[in-house]
Protein backbone atom coordinates (compact mmCIF):
# COMPACT_ATOMS: atom_id res chain seq x y z
CA UNK A 1 0.00 0.00 0.00
CA UNK A 2 1.45 3.71 -0.41
CA UNK A 3 2.50 5.68 2.65
CA UNK A 4 -1.06 7.03 3.00
CA UNK A 5 -3.14 5.73 5.59
CA UNK A 6 -7.37 5.90 5.37
CA UNK A 7 -8.65 8.54 7.79
CA UNK A 8 -11.22 6.53 9.92
CA UNK A 9 -10.72 4.07 12.15
CA UNK A 10 -13.37 1.63 11.38
CA UNK A 11 -15.26 0.71 8.31
CA UNK A 12 -18.91 2.23 9.26
CA UNK A 13 -20.53 -1.85 8.89
CA UNK A 14 -17.62 -3.54 11.12
CA UNK A 15 -17.90 -3.07 14.97
CA UNK A 16 -14.25 -4.60 16.10
CA UNK A 17 -15.16 -4.12 19.80
CA UNK A 18 -18.39 -5.75 19.31
CA UNK A 19 -16.79 -9.06 17.58
CA UNK A 20 -14.17 -8.97 20.14
CA UNK A 21 -16.47 -9.84 22.70
CA UNK A 22 -18.28 -12.23 20.69
CA UNK A 23 -15.38 -13.97 20.43
CA UNK A 24 -14.11 -13.97 23.91
CA UNK A 25 -17.56 -15.28 24.86
CA UNK A 26 -16.66 -18.18 22.97
CA UNK A 27 -13.50 -18.49 23.86
CA UNK A 28 -14.51 -18.94 27.34
CA UNK A 29 -16.53 -21.95 26.90
CA UNK A 30 -13.71 -23.38 24.64
CA UNK A 31 -14.71 -22.10 21.11
CA UNK A 32 -11.55 -20.39 19.30
CA UNK A 33 -11.99 -18.68 16.50
CA UNK A 34 -9.57 -16.68 14.12
CA UNK A 35 -7.84 -15.93 11.21
CA UNK A 36 -5.55 -18.55 9.18
CA UNK A 37 -2.50 -15.43 9.24
CA UNK A 38 -2.40 -11.75 10.53
CA UNK A 39 -0.02 -9.54 8.71
CA UNK A 40 -2.52 -8.11 6.08
CA UNK A 41 -2.40 -4.40 5.58
CA UNK A 42 -6.11 -4.62 3.86
CA UNK A 43 -7.11 -4.55 7.33
CA UNK A 44 -6.25 -1.38 8.57
CA UNK A 45 -8.87 0.48 9.54
CA UNK A 46 -10.62 -2.26 10.27
CA UNK A 47 -8.39 -4.95 12.82
CA UNK A 48 -5.65 -2.07 12.78
CA UNK A 49 -5.47 1.09 13.75
CA UNK A 50 -3.73 3.25 11.31
CA UNK A 51 -1.91 5.69 13.97
CA UNK A 52 -0.07 2.83 15.53
CA UNK A 53 2.21 1.97 12.61
CA UNK A 54 3.17 5.76 11.33
CA UNK A 55 6.94 6.58 11.00
CA UNK A 56 7.30 10.56 10.62
CA UNK A 57 3.81 10.83 9.58
CA UNK A 58 4.07 7.69 7.30
CA UNK A 59 3.03 4.38 7.20
CA UNK A 60 5.75 1.47 8.15
CA UNK A 61 5.70 -1.74 6.85
CA UNK A 62 8.34 -3.08 9.36
CA UNK A 63 6.28 -1.00 12.27
CA UNK A 64 3.26 -2.95 11.60
CA UNK A 65 4.93 -6.57 10.77
CA UNK A 66 6.39 -6.50 14.12
CA UNK A 67 4.04 -5.18 16.12
CA UNK A 68 0.16 -6.01 14.70
CA UNK A 69 0.16 -9.37 16.34
CA UNK A 70 -0.41 -7.68 19.71
CA UNK A 71 -3.16 -5.53 18.03
CA UNK A 72 -4.66 -8.68 16.81
CA UNK A 73 -4.79 -9.88 19.62
CA UNK A 74 -7.44 -6.93 20.87
CA UNK A 75 -9.97 -8.89 19.12
CA UNK A 76 -8.92 -12.63 18.47
CA UNK A 77 -8.11 -15.30 20.74
CA UNK A 78 -6.11 -17.49 17.97
CA UNK A 79 -4.12 -17.00 15.20
CA UNK A 80 -2.87 -19.96 12.40
CA UNK A 81 0.49 -19.53 11.44
CA UNK A 82 0.80 -20.58 7.83
CA UNK A 83 4.65 -19.26 8.51
CA UNK A 84 6.02 -22.74 10.01
CA UNK A 85 5.24 -24.73 7.01
CA UNK A 86 8.06 -23.43 5.06
CA UNK A 87 10.85 -23.37 7.48
CA UNK A 88 11.67 -24.91 10.68
CA UNK A 89 11.83 -21.33 12.57
CA UNK A 90 14.71 -20.83 15.10
CA UNK A 91 14.70 -20.34 18.90
CA UNK A 92 15.00 -16.97 18.38
CA UNK A 93 12.34 -16.57 16.05
CA UNK A 94 9.87 -18.34 18.70
CA UNK A 95 10.59 -16.23 21.36
CA UNK A 96 10.23 -12.98 19.30
CA UNK A 97 6.69 -14.25 18.04
CA UNK A 98 5.31 -15.11 21.05
CA UNK A 99 7.26 -12.52 23.33
CA UNK A 100 5.52 -10.21 20.82
CA UNK A 101 1.70 -11.50 21.48
CA UNK A 102 0.17 -11.30 25.04
CA UNK A 103 0.05 -14.84 26.89
CA UNK A 104 -3.83 -15.28 25.98
CA UNK A 105 -3.91 -15.58 22.41
CA UNK A 106 -3.58 -19.54 21.32
CA UNK A 107 -1.66 -20.85 18.23
CA UNK A 108 -2.41 -23.15 15.48
CA UNK A 109 0.70 -23.65 14.01
CA UNK A 110 1.19 -26.11 10.68
CA UNK A 111 4.26 -28.75 10.77
CA UNK A 112 6.88 -27.59 8.51
CA UNK A 113 6.29 -29.77 4.96
CA UNK A 114 10.03 -31.09 5.58
CA UNK A 115 8.15 -33.23 7.39
CA UNK A 116 4.74 -33.73 4.98
CA UNK A 117 5.92 -33.45 1.65
CA UNK A 118 6.11 -37.09 -0.16
CA UNK A 119 8.21 -35.46 -3.03
CA UNK A 120 9.53 -32.21 -3.50
CA UNK A 121 7.37 -30.62 -5.96
CA UNK A 122 8.98 -29.25 -9.11
CA UNK A 123 8.97 -25.75 -7.83
CA UNK A 124 12.66 -22.96 -8.09
CA UNK A 125 12.44 -22.93 -4.33
CA UNK A 126 13.36 -26.43 -3.54
CA UNK A 127 15.93 -26.00 -5.77
CA UNK A 128 18.20 -29.39 -6.23
CA UNK A 129 15.98 -31.41 -4.59
CA UNK A 130 12.68 -30.48 -6.88
CA UNK A 131 11.10 -33.76 -8.30
CA UNK A 132 12.70 -35.84 -5.90
CA UNK A 133 11.91 -37.88 -3.04
CA UNK A 134 12.08 -36.53 0.37
CA UNK A 135 14.28 -38.49 2.92
CA UNK A 136 12.47 -36.80 5.81
CA UNK A 137 8.85 -37.30 5.34
CA UNK A 138 7.29 -38.41 8.30
CA UNK A 139 10.49 -38.19 10.30
CA UNK A 140 9.77 -38.36 13.91
CA UNK A 141 13.04 -37.83 15.05
CA UNK A 142 13.29 -34.86 12.83
CA UNK A 143 10.02 -33.05 13.74
CA UNK A 144 10.73 -33.63 17.37
CA UNK A 145 14.47 -31.94 17.22
CA UNK A 146 13.37 -29.36 15.12
CA UNK A 147 10.34 -28.76 15.75
CA UNK A 148 8.50 -30.05 18.91
CA UNK A 149 11.97 -29.13 21.09
CA UNK A 150 11.86 -25.58 20.64
CA UNK A 151 8.00 -25.50 20.83
CA UNK A 152 7.98 -26.85 24.24
CA UNK A 153 8.13 -23.77 26.59
CA UNK A 154 5.16 -22.76 24.88
CA UNK A 155 3.31 -25.84 24.51
CA UNK A 156 0.77 -23.84 26.56
CA UNK A 157 0.06 -21.34 24.15
CA UNK A 158 -0.49 -24.00 21.23
CA UNK A 159 -3.75 -25.07 20.50
CA UNK A 160 -3.15 -26.98 17.75
CA UNK A 161 -0.16 -28.66 15.37
CA UNK A 162 -1.46 -29.26 12.08
CA UNK A 163 -0.19 -31.89 9.58
CA UNK A 164 -1.10 -30.71 6.65
CA UNK A 165 -0.59 -33.13 3.12
CA UNK A 166 -0.90 -32.32 -0.37
CA UNK A 167 -2.66 -33.57 -2.72
CA UNK A 168 -0.43 -37.29 -3.40
CA UNK A 169 -0.23 -38.41 -6.85
CA UNK A 170 -0.90 -42.26 -7.87
CA UNK A 171 2.67 -42.58 -8.10
CA UNK A 172 3.11 -42.02 -4.58
CA UNK A 173 0.00 -43.72 -3.22
CA UNK A 174 -1.39 -46.30 -6.08
CA UNK A 175 -4.09 -46.68 -3.53
CA UNK A 176 -4.90 -44.84 0.41
CA UNK A 177 -4.00 -48.40 2.10
CA UNK A 178 -0.52 -47.18 2.14
CA UNK A 179 -0.40 -43.96 3.14
CA UNK A 180 -2.85 -45.14 5.64
CA UNK A 181 -0.16 -47.70 6.97
CA UNK A 182 2.26 -45.15 7.22
CA UNK A 183 0.46 -42.07 8.56
CA UNK A 184 -0.24 -45.18 11.44
CA UNK A 185 2.85 -45.86 12.33
CA UNK A 186 4.22 -42.26 12.08
CA UNK A 187 1.20 -41.13 14.56
CA UNK A 188 1.90 -44.08 16.90
CA UNK A 189 5.23 -42.79 17.30
CA UNK A 190 4.46 -39.04 17.96
CA UNK A 191 5.37 -37.63 21.30
CA UNK A 192 2.29 -37.38 23.66
CA UNK A 193 0.83 -35.26 26.61
CA UNK A 194 2.48 -32.37 25.35
CA UNK A 195 0.49 -30.90 21.74
CA UNK A 196 -2.79 -31.69 20.03
CA UNK A 197 -2.22 -32.92 16.64
CA UNK A 198 -4.08 -32.90 13.47
CA UNK A 199 -4.57 -33.91 10.03
CA UNK A 200 -5.30 -31.91 7.11
CA UNK A 201 -5.57 -34.49 3.92
CA UNK A 202 -6.21 -33.27 0.31
CA UNK A 203 -7.49 -36.26 -1.26
CA UNK A 204 -10.85 -36.42 -1.50
CA UNK A 205 -10.77 -40.67 -1.66
CA UNK A 206 -8.88 -40.83 1.52
CA UNK A 207 -12.01 -39.44 3.70
CA UNK A 208 -13.13 -42.91 4.51
CA UNK A 209 -13.71 -45.44 7.11
CA UNK A 210 -9.93 -46.59 7.44
CA UNK A 211 -8.97 -42.64 8.06
CA UNK A 212 -10.89 -41.57 10.23
CA UNK A 213 -10.22 -44.77 12.78
CA UNK A 214 -6.92 -44.37 12.74
CA UNK A 215 -6.95 -40.92 13.56
CA UNK A 216 -9.51 -41.96 16.46
CA UNK A 217 -7.02 -44.59 17.43
CA UNK A 218 -4.36 -41.35 18.16
CA UNK A 219 -6.73 -39.11 19.23
CA UNK A 220 -5.76 -36.81 16.22
CA UNK A 221 -9.10 -34.68 14.69
CA UNK A 222 -9.16 -34.07 11.04
CA UNK A 223 -8.93 -30.81 9.95
CA UNK A 224 -12.33 -30.10 8.08
CA UNK A 225 -10.74 -28.07 5.33
CA UNK A 226 -12.03 -25.73 2.58
CA UNK A 227 -9.86 -26.39 -0.35
CA UNK A 228 -9.96 -26.35 -4.44
CA UNK A 229 -10.31 -30.42 -4.48
CA UNK A 230 -12.13 -30.99 -1.54
CA UNK A 231 -15.54 -32.06 -0.09
CA UNK A 232 -17.34 -28.70 1.43
CA UNK A 233 -16.80 -28.18 4.55
CA UNK A 234 -20.34 -29.49 5.45
CA UNK A 235 -20.25 -32.69 3.44
CA UNK A 236 -17.06 -33.62 4.98
CA UNK A 237 -19.15 -33.10 8.44
CA UNK A 238 -21.61 -35.53 7.43
CA UNK A 239 -19.29 -38.23 6.58
CA UNK A 240 -19.69 -40.88 9.46
CA UNK A 241 -16.58 -41.09 11.98
CA UNK A 242 -15.37 -37.74 10.71
CA UNK A 243 -15.16 -36.34 14.36
CA UNK A 244 -12.02 -38.07 15.56
CA UNK A 245 -10.89 -36.57 18.65
CA UNK A 246 -12.08 -34.72 21.65
CA UNK A 247 -11.56 -31.30 19.85
CA UNK A 248 -12.35 -30.00 17.04
CA UNK A 249 -10.47 -27.88 14.12
CA UNK A 250 -11.49 -27.01 11.03
CA UNK A 251 -9.74 -24.43 8.28
CA UNK A 252 -12.48 -22.43 5.84
CA UNK A 253 -9.43 -21.94 3.22
CA UNK A 254 -10.91 -21.85 -0.25
CA UNK A 255 -14.00 -22.40 -2.55
CA UNK A 256 -14.46 -25.92 -3.68
CA UNK A 257 -13.10 -25.35 -7.67
CA UNK A 258 -10.98 -22.40 -7.13
CA UNK A 259 -7.09 -22.63 -7.38
CA UNK A 260 -5.42 -20.90 -4.61
CA UNK A 261 -3.71 -18.22 -6.76
CA UNK A 262 -6.79 -17.34 -8.55
CA UNK A 263 -8.32 -16.37 -5.02
CA UNK A 264 -5.20 -14.21 -4.47
CA UNK A 265 -5.42 -12.72 -7.55
CA UNK A 266 -9.45 -11.76 -7.24
CA UNK A 267 -9.15 -11.06 -3.36
CA UNK A 268 -6.25 -9.03 -2.88
CA UNK A 269 -5.65 -6.91 -0.98
CA UNK A 270 -8.29 -8.78 1.21
CA UNK A 271 -9.71 -5.10 2.55
CA UNK A 272 -13.50 -6.19 1.88
CA UNK A 273 -15.69 -9.52 1.24
CA UNK A 274 -15.50 -9.49 -2.26
CA UNK A 275 -17.65 -13.03 -3.00
CA UNK A 276 -19.84 -14.23 -0.19
CA UNK A 277 -19.98 -18.19 0.48
CA UNK A 278 -23.58 -18.83 2.70
CA UNK A 279 -22.68 -22.54 2.44
CA UNK A 280 -19.17 -22.24 3.85
CA UNK A 281 -20.28 -19.56 7.07
CA UNK A 282 -23.39 -22.24 7.72
CA UNK A 283 -20.88 -25.44 8.17
CA UNK A 284 -18.99 -23.21 10.89
CA UNK A 285 -21.78 -22.37 12.45
CA UNK A 286 -22.71 -26.24 12.89
CA UNK A 287 -19.59 -26.83 13.89
CA UNK A 288 -19.74 -24.79 16.52
CA UNK A 289 -22.79 -25.92 18.02
CA UNK A 290 -21.53 -29.65 17.78
CA UNK A 291 -18.39 -28.37 20.03
CA UNK A 292 -20.83 -26.52 22.56
CA UNK A 293 -23.28 -29.21 22.34
CA UNK A 294 -20.32 -31.83 22.98
CA UNK A 295 -18.55 -29.16 25.19
CA UNK A 296 -15.64 -29.99 23.50
CA UNK A 297 -12.80 -27.27 22.44
CA UNK A 298 -12.90 -25.82 18.76
CA UNK A 299 -10.15 -23.90 16.74
CA UNK A 300 -11.97 -22.20 13.74
CA UNK A 301 -9.38 -20.72 11.33
CA UNK A 302 -10.80 -18.15 8.18
CA UNK A 303 -8.70 -17.36 5.50
CA UNK A 304 -9.06 -14.04 3.40
CA UNK A 305 -9.56 -16.40 -0.02
CA UNK A 306 -12.15 -17.76 1.25
CA UNK A 307 -14.41 -14.60 0.87
CA UNK A 308 -12.02 -11.24 0.43
CA UNK A 309 -11.95 -10.80 4.20
CA UNK A 310 -11.37 -13.45 7.04
CA UNK A 311 -12.40 -10.51 9.65
CA UNK A 312 -16.19 -9.66 8.23
CA UNK A 313 -16.51 -13.65 7.28
CA UNK A 314 -15.88 -14.38 11.10
CA UNK A 315 -17.92 -11.30 12.14
CA UNK A 316 -21.07 -12.85 10.13
CA UNK A 317 -20.50 -16.62 10.98
CA UNK A 318 -20.77 -15.56 14.88
CA UNK A 319 -23.26 -12.91 15.06
CA UNK A 320 -25.75 -13.85 12.49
Amino acid sequence: MSGLLPLFDSPPEFDRERLAARLRELADSGIYVGGSSWKYEGWIGQIYTPGRYLSRGRFSRKKFEQGCLAEYAETFPIVGGDFSFYQFPSDEFWRQLFGGAPEYLKFGLKVPEEITVKRFPTHRRFGPRAGEENPAFLSVPMLDDCFLRPLRPYAGRIAVLIFEFGTFSRASYPEPRKFFEELDRFLSALPRNEFRYAVEVRNQEYLRSEYFDLLRRHRVAHVFNGWTRMPPIDEQIRIPGAFTADFIVARALLRVGRPYQRAVEKFSPYDRVQEESPRTRAALRDLIEHAKTRRIPAYLFVNNRLEGNAPITIQAVVED
